[in-house]
């Protein structure tokens, strides 16, 4: 069985490869296909800028996370609210 290659990739393709690319795990026909993809989808190119950004705030070192007992007691805050409401 002959295996057919296409310049052409689906968005859902797309977007796995924007991921894998921003880790170093795309090959180079993979980022070819993504940056000609990009040329044509406006919507896979909103999610690559977004997915940069995100990674980019990600490496910074100024981002905070919640501590666990703070996140404990905010889940046991919502499920408080949320069982109010069944």
């Amino acid at each position: 069985m002959e295996k057919k290659y296409s310049i052409f990739v689906p968005c859902d393709t797309a977007q796995h490869t924007c991921d894998k690319s921003q880790y170093n795990e795309a090959s180079l026909i993979e980022k070819i296909k993504l940056s000609i993809h990009l040329v044509y989808c406006k919507a896979c190119q909103t999610y690559t800028k977004k997915n940069n950004n995100l990674s980019k705030l990600m490496k910074d070192k100024k981002v905070q996370t919640m501590k666990s007992d703070e996140k404990d007691s905010l889940e046991a805050l919502f499920k408080k609210e949320l069982s109010k409401n069944k």
